[in-house]
């Protein structure tokens, strides 16, 4: 029975893409003048309500100039935006508003794709010991978060007290890379506050984690939600053009710093149930993620909006 439910629903499916969606959209136009994307656009609010119906209507197109526009080049949106008013035979003078809304939607779109290839490549970039930047970037990280405390030497196991599991923190990186790194570094300089509370609450003698570790851990929690794309939503409504590294940066930030809280609340019994209340996290946001009005913003007194 339900197999067989299951392939009505198949058969439906593709009846209703392959045609009858096709001549559903002409008769509405017929009706009301205006094509999908004019009646996404002039229906649904900025965000994810609009953008993603967009994207959907670009994507399902027949059109290979619409589903291209998709894979676009920033520089070459406004281009990609007049062949679509051009092949859908839009009259601007009739709909003034809807080039500019859907040169923002495709700024929205073509920056998740982006934003994903930026994001994997600093995932890839190791981290190397050698590199004074990198260096640099880590001694940044202890003096951000251990302001009066002056380490020993490069290798020792004080880095053990912000939560890395050996006496050489580049081991821990394999898994990020820099994007590891970098989101912690990010976190401490634009929440300092709050990331030094963060650390005080994994050295706790009973209900303490690894810091670090956790963080690099949360990193790559935020890179899964943005490859499976339930990030979309969340981008679309907080990110009014283009998604950028700061913004995924700050979905870090926001993922720290609740997670913080939940552990704290649910109160684990030891760090080995980690990885049980690491996915009932996990499990939490992506039901937020599922909202499409959702919007995952770290607020707080004396961090940087």
């Amino acid at each position: 029975m339900i197999n067989g439910l299951k392939m009505l629903g198949y058969i439906w499916h593709y009846v209703y893409s392959s045609f009858l969606r096709h001549w559903l959209k002409w008769l509405i136009r017929q009706v009301t003048g205006q094509c999908e994307l004019q009646r996404i656009c002039s229906t649904y609010k900025p965000g994810a309500p609009r953008t993603s119906r967009a994207e959907h209507s670009l994507r399902s197109s027949k059109s290979k100039v619409l589903r291209e526009a998709l894979e676009s080049n920033r520089d070459k949106l406004e281009q990609r935006v007049e062949e679509i008013i051009k092949v859908k035979n839009i009259k601007p003078q009739k709909d003034p508003l809807f080039k500019g809304s859907l040169h923002v939607c495709l700024l929205q779109i073509t920056g998740y794709s982006s934003l994903c290839v930026s994001v994997e490549d600093l995932r890839k970039k190791v981290f190397d010991s050698e590199d004074q930047d990198h260096e640099a970037m880590l001694f940044n990280l202890w003096g951000l978060l251990m302001p009066t405390v002056k380490l020993e030497s490069r290798m020792t196991k004080q880095w053990g007290d912000i939560g890395f599991q050996g006496d050489d923190p580049k081991t821990d990186f394999r898994g990020m890379g820099m994007l590891g790194l970098i989101n912690l570094v990010f976190f401490s300089e634009n929440y300092t506050e709050e990331a030094r509370q963060v650390l005080s609450h994994a050295n706790h003698p009973k209900l303490g984690y690894s810091y670090a570790i956790v963080g690099i851990n949360l990193t790559e929690m935020a890179y899964s939600l943005l490859r499976s794309g339930a990030l979309k939503s969340h981008f679309y409504n907080t990110v009014e053009g283009t998604p950028e590294l700061q913004h995924f940066h700050q979905l870090y930030c926001y993922l720290a710093y609740e997670f913080d809280k939940f552990w704290l609340a649910e109160e684990p019994e030891s760090i080995m149930h980690f990885n049980q209340y690491r996915e009932k996290f996990h499990d939490k946001i992506k039901t937020l993620l599922q909202d499409p009005d959702v919007g995952l913003r770290l607020t707080v007194q004396s961090g940087k909006k």
